[in-house]
């Protein structure tokens, strides 16, 4: 069974989501703080297989004691977020600190989805008990990878696909890229508002533009364009642009936005010209899409195991034999500017 550990200042929400985790046979709830004082102690004597943690506390907040836990005794977390913009920068913040993946706070109201909400909160948990604890990269990295200078391309695309663990990895490839790439396009799940929010901040640490997707714009050089939340985006040739397409049509593989849905519009209006990459994930939202960007003869490639916090998504690409090629996530960038320096050459565009 995985211990569970419940930090959070309200009692309402410790009971609730002590009543869910008790719920799985899977999982053990071993006891709930109100404070982090409390949850020190708890964490030394009853050493939880995971955590939820509670943003918003008094005393000590949970960023601060997250950042005591990852130095002290590295344990899994799993943040549990306001859904709003000052909870999004915090739980972006979390996730630099070493936390696995965060949730939406449960709603007290239990006849309001609390059946899908429970089945959301054991996943992630069972999930982070298995997750690897990536030490988080220096965030002033700011390499600009060799053969980067004839990059600018109106015809090459970069898909960038990912999930749990995903925010980190995709802000240490964008940080390596040079202003002068192809457009990229990037789904990465998130709730709404959270989008946003991590595309301010990539755009604040990258050379190359970086913001939220929006409907019918048109792709361009030097820019990174994030799904929002709860939208799936498609890109669509338009004459001789590559345009946004974001709608809300049903969820593929349980997400939205998909990768799969991203992947395959991409197999559809770009082709050949497409470098795919998907990171790590739960689940198997992509493998499908990069399978038909492979039988394309599109360069795909998936993170390694060593390297990802999950290894799914690209684990259940490389099962399906649509991969390319397989490297560590400090290897990923050169190859990528290594392939579209060629893509640029061969079409010279």
């Amino acid at each position: 069974m995985i211990k569970v550990l419940v930090v959070d200042d309200s009692a309402l929400i410790r009971a609730l989501l002590g009543k869910l985790i008790a719920a799985d046979p899977a999982l053990m709830l071993v006891g709930a703080a109100p404070d982090a004082f409390v949850a020190r102690e708890m964490v030394i004597r009853l050493q939880p297989d995971v955590i939820t943690l509670d943003i918003e506390m008094p005393k000590v907040d949970g960023l601060t004691f997250l950042t005591r836990l990852m130095q002290a005794r590295p344990t899994p977390v799993i943040m549990i977020s306001t859904l709003t913009s000052a909870g999004a920068d915090a739980t972006l913040r979390a996730l630099e600190l070493g936390a696995v993946d965060f949730i939406a706070k449960p709603m007290l109201d239990v006849s309001r989805g609390i059946e899908a909400y429970q089945e959301l909160i054991s996943t992630k948990i069972k999930m982070a008990a298995q997750a690897r604890l990536i030490k988080p990269k220096v965030s002033s990295l700011n390499r600009i990878a060799p053969g980067s200078n004839n990059l600018i391309g109106s015809e090459t695309i970069l898909a960038i696909g990912a999930s749990t663990g995903g925010t980190e990895a995709i802000k240490y490839l964008l940080m390596q890229f040079p202003a002068a790439m192809p457009a990229i396009v990037i789904t990465q799940h998130m709730p709404p508002g959270f989008t946003k929010t991590f595309a301010t901040r990539l755009n604040s640490l990258c050379q190359v533009r970086v913001k939220e997707a929006e409907q019918g714009e048109r792709l361009l050089a030097g820019c990174a364009y994030i799904a929002p939340g709860d939208q799936h985006l498609e890109v669509i040739r338009v004459g001789a642009d590559y345009r946004v397409r974001l709608h809300q049509q049903e969820r593929v593989s349980g997400h939205r936005p998909s990768v799969d849905v991203l992947f395959q519009s991409l197999a559809h209006s770009a082709g050949v010209n497409t470098v795919a990459l998907i990171l790590t994930g739960m689940g198997r939202d992509g493998a499908e899409g990069m399978l038909r960007l492979a039988r394309q003869g599109c360069y795909t490639l998936a993170q390694d195991e060593a390297s990802c916090v999950v290894f799914g998504m690209p684990k259940e690409a490389i099962k399906l034999n649509a991969v390319s090629e397989v490297l560590g996530l400090d290897q990923l960038g050169d190859a990528v500017i290594q392939r579209l320096n060629a893509l640029c050459a061969a079409t010279g565009l």
